[in-house]
């Protein structure tokens, strides 16, 4: 019998599902004020189009890696801030970014041409899992206008290995967020599809003996519901796939210890993070490992999804 038991700790983990396609949601509205009041202003924080649809993007799948796996420092192109040339740098990113993330997994797939309805999303929304959505943000804001993250975000993606069953956070269910004004029909539900769930971000550096949690948020604090962007995917006639993967967006909460990035928890490098014992960061160095958790805990009855980690190694040479 002994001979059949691996210790946790000798087990190698493995992705949970083969992941076809992956995309990404945008769909924590402090996350989404604070950046745009960095970039835009407080009067123009939301785009228009916010509070309407679950924005999203499509990601790619391939690059989507178990907790555990360390990640390249990515290289790309980038637009210097001081720079009076209007030639773009080319080198590794300086500006290397976690973003504290939950994701699904589709469970029964649909037929092309055939939406899901929000009422029924519940039914093809198998399990999460924790994610982190590794982002250049130089790399990302030299490239994004007019389509979208590409280099910026493609070159990493960290998932734990655990699915949670939708089943097993049914305890811990939430009443949804007040959406003002109310979104289309299609987008429409009134039962609750929000979870309480704890989550927390720890960051190892080499020059301190232990990690430092660095955020603590919550997934309840979500505008759009995992119902609402699985609607809203499929409203075209997408078709979803068994291992399907769809990612929340950033986690922020209200106050500044519950933000879920680098950007917004040194509020664009102006403001570096106190470790102790005098290590600050603004973003990610090499050699620094991003540690992810969650649980949820209710009456004696606590669900746990395991860790989700990342060790940022230099960059490959060209």
């Amino acid at each position: 019998m002994l001979r059949a038991l691996t210790p946790m700790d000798c087990a190698q983990l493995h992705l949970p599902a083969k992941i076809g396609d992956y995309t990404d949601f945008y769909s924590s509205i402090h996350h989404a004020t604070n950046i745009g009041i960095m970039f835009r202003g407080k009067e123009n924080a939301l785009m228009p189009n916010w509070k309407h649809i679950p924005v999203g993007y499509h990601g790619r799948a391939s690059s989507i890696v178990v907790s555990g796996t360390p990640i390249h420092r990515p290289c790309g192109q980038m637009m210097s801030d001081e720079s009076t040339s209007k030639t773009p740098l080319y080198g590794p990113s300086g500006v290397l970014d976690f973003e504290l993330e939950m994701a699904f997994f589709v469970g029964p797939g649909n037929e092309l041409g055939k939406p899901i309805p929000v009422e029924k999303a519940h039914e093809h929304i198998f399990g999460f899992v924790l994610m982190n959505d590794w982002s250049a943000r130089d790399i990302q804001k030299w490239e994004y206008v007019p389509l979208g993250p590409f280099l910026g975000k493609n070159f990493g993606t960290t998932i734990s290995p655990w699915i949670v069953p939708t089943e097993a956070l049914l305890p811990f269910i939430e009443t949804n967020v007040d959406q003002d004004p109310q979104p289309l029909e299609y987008l429409r539900h009134s039962d609750p599809f929000n979870f309480d769930i704890n989550l927390e971000v720890l960051l190892k550096v080499n020059e301190l003996p232990r990690p430092v949690t660095i955020s603590r948020s919550n997934y309840k604090h979500l505008y759009w519901t995992a119902k609402q962007q699985l609607a809203h995917h499929t409203i075209s006639g997408c078709n979803m796939r068994p291992g399907d993967l769809l990612a929340s967006g950033t986690i922020s909460g209200p106050t500044p210890d519950s933000f879920g990035c680098m950007l917004e928890l040194s509020w664009k490098g102006e403001k570096p993070i106190e470790l102790g014992n005098g290590v600050k960061r603004s973003f990610i160095q090499d050699g620094d490992e991003v540690i992810l958790r969650g649980c949820c805990e209710k009456n004696g009855i606590r669900v746990g999804f395991g860790s989700c980690s990342g060790k940022i190694l230099p960059a490959h040479p060209l």
